[in-house]
């Protein structure tokens, strides 16, 4: 909204011109800012509140033009302007308008636009996943399992770059035509049937010397023992690496998550699908900036929920035999013949024509918590 500062009373003042010119209200003592007249204008009288006791007496040889009424609206519509126009933040071309909220976006990876570099590990999961059979109880009863089947074989670069352009870490949303939008805990439990509700571990950062102990203690000597649960938590640690808390190296995992895999019973407990979405969005706050060329985090949840909500943009495939029972994310194909058959230019033109009925707003198997809330199923 544009400033007006001021221009009300200035333009009554100018309307009320030649309405009752020598009535003074006396009860007003307060100090008032005269109205310079056509007469003091052209004879540069000053004409301030320290004059106020003083009032000016124009000459009677000079009449007050009636067409200098306009140039005085004129020049007060002007200066309102000018005034309006200091006060409005610059902005950035192409970008928002009001830099006040978007505090960062001098930094912005959208002011660059560079093809993100992504760090996927959806086959090496999957393969691995198949090979472990003597373990699948033991993983079963962590409630992690559902992490095997839900991967897609190929990170789309294009898509999930113009997304991140779309980013903004101060309010953890994507910037869209339509609105502010993010990843949701509903649709963590959607797409990837992990728990949402539960208990918060505290990955607490481990000395060097404390992390070759706790792996001492929980794989090498149970392994050499010949204990299954110390091959599956081995196995669970890769999964979480490779999917949930995946990073940009995408060859090492963090030793501080087999803290979380200590007693296999427990393991369940934890909402597991809060930490997934934490660290997504820490991804983005990461991969957002200027400085950033890669995104980490689990890209099949970000890519899948895409394909789930905004169908139009992308040109995804659905599973036709996928199994209604399994996580949303395993409906979704992305192979390299669907990802290479659009380019990044053409994902931007896609959002920037997005509109309220291209977006799908609930969920395809309508089971999350926040619509039985509002009533819709």
């Amino acid at each position: 909204m544009v400033r007006t500062r001021g221009l009300g009373r200035a333009l009554g003042q100018v309307t009320r011109r030649g309405v009752g010119r020598g009535d003074h209200d006396d009860s007003d003592d307060a100090p008032q800012r005269r109205r310079p007249t056509a007469s003091a204008r052209r004879q540069r009288v000053a004409v301030t509140a320290d004059h106020v006791d003083d009032p000016v007496i124009p000459d009677p040889d000079v009449q007050d033009d009636p067409m200098e009424a306009p140039a005085v609206v004129e020049g007060i519509l002007a200066d309102a302007g000018a005034e309006a126009a200091e006060d409005q933040p610059q902005g950035f071309p192409g970008g928002p308008s009001g830099p006040s909220v978007l505090t960062t976006y001098a930094d912005h990876v959208a002011r660059s636009r560079p093809e993100l570099k992504l760090s996927s590990h959806g086959r090496k999961v999957h393969s691995l996943g198949r090979s472990v059979p003597a373990i699948e109880g033991l993983i079963v009863g962590t409630g992690l399992s559902p992490l095997i089947a839900c991967f897609v074989d190929t990170g789309d670069r294009g898509l999930l770059s113009v997304f991140v352009e779309r980013w903004h870490r101060e309010t953890s949303s994507f910037h869209l035509p339509v609105g502010e939008l993010t990843i949701t805990l509903d649709d963590v439990s959607s797409l990837l049937h992990l728990p949402v509700i539960g208990d918060f571990h505290a990955f607490e950062p481990l000395h060097v010397d404390d992390a070759v102990q706790m792996l001492v203690d929980l794989l090498m000597r149970q392994c050499q023992a010949g204990h299954w649960t110390a091959a599956a938590r081995a196995y669970l640690l890769h999964l979480l690496g490779c999917t949930l808390f995946a990073n940009k190296s995408a060859t090492n995992v963090h030793v501080v998550y087999l803290e979380a895999l200590r007693d296999l019973s427990m393991t369940e407990r934890y909402a597991w699908g809060v930490a997934a979405l934490v660290h997504m969005y820490d991804q983005l706050n990461d991969a957002s900036m200027s400085h950033s060329r890669q995104l980490g985090g689990y890209i099949t949840l970000l890519q899948c929920w895409i394909y789930e909500h905004f169908p139009s943009v992308p040109e995804s495939t659905a599973d036709q035999d996928y199994d209604e029972a399994s996580p949303r994310a395993c409906k979704w194909i992305a192979t390299k013949k669907t990802v290479k058959s659009i380019r990044t230019p053409s994902y931007r033109e896609r959002l920037d024509r997005l509109r309220i009925p291209d977006v799908f707003w609930l969920h395809a198997d309508h089971s999350c918590s926040s619509c039985r809330f509002m009533g819709l199923i």
